[in-house]
């Protein structure tokens, strides 16, 4: 006969009666940790090592269930540190263009902002491209970092189309977003958005502040008043702080 785990422990208590893999047990006994509020963001979770001598299972079980907690984005690993209990990523609806600062409120959470740059410039061919113009005619270029809580989740490069626009440049930004001043001046009547993972450049992990080698979200988004082209965004989130919801009907 197998060994059967020792179930005396606090955590072991936790495990489901009802019949299934043990690897599954294990998530389970954590999910449910992490749901009832007993484990917090960045609490820190019993190693390896610790969950095999108090649930009596394998290595690779705890490891297994581990694995697909920070797959699944409740647990964060840091290697050489340990396993935290992962910050809830902030959403955003897939099929619409909201304000982010309204989402933060949403969340119960605190948004604020800092400025990076705020100037004009002339459309390269791109640019012109992007927002229906000539090449060399004036757009203005914001930088911005979004915060949730003190914590960095978006960075907001965006163009606008001057001639759309006029006053962007003289708005403080820190008091509203770029999101809220457009829709009073030029209301929305059509967006596209195209959604990649990427890892972000050097600059943009800094202003971000996040390692080099995490991935991230990218939105690259266009909207149109009327028939007139407003804005060309990159929207770029951490992927460990965001995540993308859509629904839909036939």
């Amino acid at each position: 006969m197998s060994k059967q785990p020792l179930r005396s422990s606090s955590l072991a208590d936790q495990l489901s009666d009802v019949p299934a893999p043990l690897y599954v047990q294990v998530k389970q006994m954590i999910t449910q940790q992490i749901q009832s509020g007993a484990w917090l963001a960045h609490h820190r979770v019993p190693s390896e090592s610790e969950l095999v001598e108090e649930l009596g299972f394998s290595r690779m079980t705890i490891n297994r269930a581990l694995r697909e907690l920070t797959a699944d984005g409740l647990l964060l690993r840091m290697q050489g540190v340990g396993t935290f209990v992962a910050e809830r990523k902030g959403r955003s609806a897939l099929f619409s263009v909201n304000n982010i600062a309204d989402e933060i409120s949403a969340r119960g959470h605190r948004h604020h902002c800092k400025v990076i740059r705020l100037a004009e410039e002339l459309a390269s061919p791109e640019r012109a491209l992007a927002l229906d113009m000539r090449e060399g005619q004036r757009v203005f270029h914001s930088l911005i970092v979004h915060y949730e809580n003190d914590v960095a989740v978006q960075l907001e490069d965006r163009y606008v189309n001057a001639a759309v626009a006029p006053d962007y440049l003289r708005q403080d930004f820190t008091v509203q977003t770029p999101y809220a001043y457009l829709s009073r001046v030029a209301p929305l009547t059509e967006g596209e958005h195209v959604v990649e993972a990427i890892l972000a450049e050097a600059e943009e992990c800094r202003l971000l502040q996040i390692e080099r080698n995490e991935p991230c979200l990218l939105i690259r988004r266009r909207t149109w008043s009327g028939s007139q082209a407003v804005t060309s965004a990159r929207l770029l989130h951490p992927g460990s702080r965001h995540r993308l919801e859509g629904r839909f009907s036939s």
